[in-house]
């Protein structure tokens, strides 16, 4: 049976041909489920039955689940070649993962990977666990991050709709993270305008569906967003959208909970599991950005983007709320952090760490949120191929990184330390990272110990840095959505550092370099060596600079005063790294005109020529470059007090804040630079007569 050329996607030009995933025979099948064995079946629904089973990919042999097309469903041969295609050229950490196909006469199979916890449906309403809050929360979290890569961040051209939102299709895998899933009945459609709609069959499950879609058939990606908006409530009342063993006027989840809050009873529909565990200021957050999802007019909704970082916000409330991290370590602000001193009671008579103190510390670091394990020198030496020269990735004085690969299939990066100083570096890092958990944080897996030797393993970044991306000579194009995509999740790790994580912690090291970039091109803030404790002033002094030339802020560099707004400084440069293509650290060795990137690009805006200073491979109009580089502008200013926050960066980059470029100051600013560095006095500027200019900072 050959697959109709559509594949189901009417407007699927842009999507090629499966590559990513494998075709399976049909034997193949029948052998890893016992030929359909019944006690294989782990769900079924009007598609057919699901199945447990081993198959190999590649070399691994790896646990998945078969979904096997029942032949009277009525999802058909559109369906499954729609779902074929889509997750073949889709990968995110939010999606799940196609394995492969089987399409073998009427046999029609799926193959995905396998998910230990089942889907939220299950946990919400067949009971196998009650979920706590923070999870339920997290679990929102991914959801609404998968469902705004398909909106937003495929590189698809005009974006994904998917049009069944619905728990029942949000898998959780072993480590409780959400994966969007069922794509049978996805649609392409526009992404430059959200509201704007794709006229369509209607599709989709009753109690999910958008309103609008349902009664004029517009389907757009605030559709979802409705459906978005329903899940959220199911989550908080622990009650199915439809239920009609209730009373007829209770059917309706959505209308019970709108006429619920209208009587003032929010408190009593929440799910008697978490009644009680929820802040009050948490709750109401919540339930207001659940009922903006449901809006009726579908502009007024939010985007998928402005739910994640509601999500967020409300994650960052209930944790505050919950009672502070202690862990063991010493006081720093008034706050704890872990922290691993070596006195001499810990060190060899040469002075470096003993090995037994170093076990202890490693052993004893307990992770909130995520396993931090101690790996056998075996497992390490079959990862990496017993260290051979073609999985090493860098090797320097005293650090070298390998590439590796667990038996799972999981990538992996180990680093291997030569020095007490990396060593304490890497234990630094790990006292942060194993208390701190955010997708755009890189993972630390955890440590090993062979002889006099320590490794540090951390998880594998696919698509190298984001350096790497910007300066690799084989670049003939940057595709806009992906670099926009890049900055605004190294902004919401920044954010999460800042005002989230169990202690407010300042990076200090932010440049192109330490973003890494996993199979999605998703980023990941890497190398926290350099990471500072923040006080409740938000501003600490150090008695020695640390960072990379070139995106420290001049506070830090010349008073050694450190501050979340140093962040905001780094992240300004990397935003005009970015944009222009160039590298601030080495910019300076190649113009003779300007002394710095940050003059070239501050001297075109006041000049009117910005557009000059663009990367010539970007794949965008200048207006949306523009937009970004002003944000850049705006968070290199001298003065620290100037700099928005990062919460404000977010704000601007997502389109829902803008801010004042100052004209006056700015123009000053490089005047008195040129004059510095020509050896020319000053220009006398009447800065009174220069009207302030406001950006609409919207990124698209």
């Amino acid at each position: 049976m050959s697959s109709p050329s559509t594949h189901g996607l009417e407007s699927s030009s842009s999507v090629e041909a499966p590559q990513l995933c494998r075709q399976f025979t049909l034997s193949e099948i029948q052998v890893a489920t016992k030929n359909f064995d019944e006690s294989l079946v782990i769900g079924r629904g009007g598609f057919g039955k699901v199945y447990k089973g081993n198959v190999t990919y590649g070399t691994t042999l790896m646990t998945a689940a078969i979904k096997r097309l029942d032949s009277t469903s009525n999802q058909g041969a559109l369906e499954f070649w729609a779902e074929v295609k889509m997750l073949s050229n889709l990968r995110h950490c939010h999606l799940v993962s196609l394995i492969g196909y089987c399409n073998d006469g009427q046999e029609m199979i799926l193959v995905y990977e396998y998910m230990p916890h089942g889907t939220l449906e299950d946990h919400l309403h067949k009971r196998v666990t009650s979920l706590t809050w923070m999870r339920r929360l997290q679990i929102c979290i991914g959801a609404a991050r998968g469902l705004d890569y398909l909106h937003t961040g495929t590189g698809i051209k005009h974006g994904v709709i998917h049009r069944d939102v619905k728990p029942s299709n949000i898998l959780l895998d072993d480590s409780w993270a959400a994966k969007i899933s069922d794509f049978g009945l996805s649609k392409i459609g526009p992404i430059n305008q959200p509201c704007t709609y794709v006229n369509t069959v209607v599709k989709g499950t009753f109690g999910y569906l958008d309103p609008d879609y349902f009664s004029m058939g517009r389907l757009t990606r605030k559709s979802d967003v409705f459906a978005s908006g329903v899940i959220l409530f199911e989550v908080l009342c622990g009650r199915k959208a439809i239920d009609k063993s209730l009373d007829e006027e209770q059917w309706g989840l959505v209308r019970w909970v709108q006429d619920s809050i209208e009587e003032g009873r929010l408190k009593q529909i929440v799910d008697s599991n978490i009644r009680g565990r929820i802040s009050p200021k948490c709750l109401k957050e919540f339930a207001q950005l659940a009922e903006r999802c449901l809006h009726s007019h579908p502009k007024h909704r939010p985007t998928m983007a402005q739910v994640v970082v509601g999500l967020e916000y409300i994650l960052a409330l209930q944790e505050k709320a919950n009672s502070a991290l202690k862990p063991a370590g010493r006081t720093i602000f008034g706050k704890k952090i872990p922290v691993f001193v070596f006195t001499s009671s810990g060190e060899n008579s040469d002075g470096s760490i003993s090995l037994k103190s170093l076990r202890y510390h490693l052993d004893t670091i307990q992770g909130e949120n995520h396993i931090f394990r101690r790996f056998d020198f075996d497992t390490i030496q079959v990862a990496t191929e017993n260290f051979s020269e073609a999985n090493r990735v860098f090797q320097l004085r005293f650090n070298s990184m390998y590439k590796g690969r667990l038996q799972n299939g999981q990538d992996i990066a180990i680093a291997e330390s030569f020095s007490n100083r990396f060593i304490e570096n890497h234990m630094r890092e790990a006292s942060i990272l194993v208390k701190c958990e955010h997708e755009n944080l890189v993972k630390m897996l955890g440590y090993c110990f062979e002889g006099t030797k320590v490794f540090f393993i951390y998880e594998f970044a696919t698509n190298a840095s984001l350096h790497h991306l910007l300066h690799d000579p084989m670049c003939i194009q940057l595709e806009w959505n992906k670099l926009y995509r890049i900055i605004l999740g190294v902004a919401r790790g920044l954010v999460y550092l800042h005002k989230h994580a169990p202690i407010p912690i300042i990076h200090g090291n932010v440049r192109p370099g330490n973003i890494l970039l996993d199979e999605s091109f998703d980023p990941k803030l890497s190398d926290l060596r350099f990471a500072t404790a923040v006080n409740e002033t938000d501003c600490v002094h150090v008695n020695a600079v640390s960072g990379t030339l070139g995106y420290g802020a001049p506070e830090h560099l010349i008073y050694g005063v450190l501050s979340t707004k140093a962040d905001v400084y780094s992240l300004g440069v990397l935003i005009l790294d970015t944009m222009t293509g160039l590298d601030q650290r080495s910019y300076a060795f190649r113009s003779t005109e300007y002394p710095s990137l940050l003059e070239y690009v501050q001297r075109n805006w006041l000049e009117g020529t910005l557009s000059n200073t663009i990367d010539p491979r970007m794949d965008v109009d200048s207006n949306s470059i523009t937009r970004f580089l002003e944000i850049g502008l705006l968070c290199v200013q001298q003065d620290s007090a100037d700099r928005p926050t990062m919460e404000e960066v977010v704000a601007m980059l997502l389109g829902s804040s803008s801010l004042t470029l100052p004209v006056s100051k700015m123009r000053a600013m490089v005047t008195r630079e040129r004059s510095s560095s020509s050896n020319a006095p000053v220009d006398d500027y009447d800065t009174s007569a220069v009207e302030e200019f406001i950006s609409d900072l919207s990124p698209r």
